[in-house]
């Protein structure tokens, strides 16, 4: 289960995330904003869908990642219980993301996240552990 922590902002909303690797950090940066979106306590692992993203820096590539993902919950109406990073490089990623068809029974929608935004953005290792803070437009 991913933990994360909300951030407070005047007009939008945050979450920082920490963890050992910068895959570690993508997958629970996609699991938090998941969980923003929707109640993912009841989302099955039943499918895999395959995203990739590109970005000219460690930055860029979260937001990029991060909006990937979010074109996945409210596009493709899938509910994520998981992501996996499967490969990663300092100018892309991919990865699956696992879990079942939106029901709004199921995962109730939470938050409207219009954007996954570079405002504020911090992505950076700090010791052994990586940390990354990101603002969505809502």
């Amino acid at each position: 289960m991913t933990t994360f922590e909300i951030l407070s902002h005047t007009a939008d909303t945050g979450f920082r995330v920490t963890a050992d690797t910068f895959e570690d950090l993508l997958a629970a940066a996609a699991g938090a904003l998941a969980g923003i979106v929707m109640d993912c306590r009841n989302v099955q692992p039943l499918e895999s869908l395959e995203i990739a993203a590109q970005g000219e820096d460690l930055e860029a590539l979260v937001v990029n990642f991060l909006n990937e993902v979010l074109y996945v919950l409210d596009g493709r109406r899938f509910a994520v219980s998981r992501a996996a990073v499967t490969a990663s490089g300092p100018h892309g990623v991919s990865a699956a993301l696992i879990g079942e068809p939106r029901d709004d029974i199921r995962h109730p929608p939470s938050l409207v996240v219009k954007a996954v935004t570079y405002h504020q953005i911090v992505v950076e290792q700090r010791g052994a552990r990586w940390i990354a803070e990101v603002y969505l437009d809502i």
